[in-house]
């Protein structure tokens, strides 16, 4: 029999801030590129069965959060869960700005930074 792949689920906060959306888009690149399946966080915080179900099956959990409110991480809590690896995108450097999008360049520089700890745990 194979070996079981070990689950990666990432989780967004993917508020109205600028910060919240960054977030958003560098759990869906994780996701589309593969290097970790994106779940609703939403879906965790309102205790949906099923999408709680998948956080409690996961390997290792990685949330990213736009601001220091660290909603994601909250609503993993609700349920005793807590994230292998936490992103707090203003720890990195990333403002929260109200009705303007996020910087295409900073988005791409946190992509990175989050996809290389991921590989980095994996290994």
């Amino acid at each position: 029999m194979k070996p079981h792949a070990p689950k990666t689920v990432v989780y967004s906060c993917s508020g109205c801030s600028s910060a919240a959306q960054m977030a958003n888009d560098v759990a869906l690149r994780l996701d589309r590129s593969g290097i970790a399946e994106m779940s609703c966080i939403s879906g965790v915080g309102g205790d949906v069965p099923a999408l709680v179900r998948i956080a409690r099956s996961a390997d290792r959990i990685v949330a990213l959060d736009g601001c220091p409110l660290q909603c994601a991480r909250a609503c993993l809590a609700r349920h005793g869960l807590a994230p292998t690896k936490h992103f707090d995108l203003s720890r990195m450097g990333i403002r929260k700005r109200l009705h303007v999008d996020f910087d295409r360049s900073e988005a791409d520089r946190v992509y990175g930074v989050v996809a290389e700890s991921i590989a980095a745990a994996l290994a």
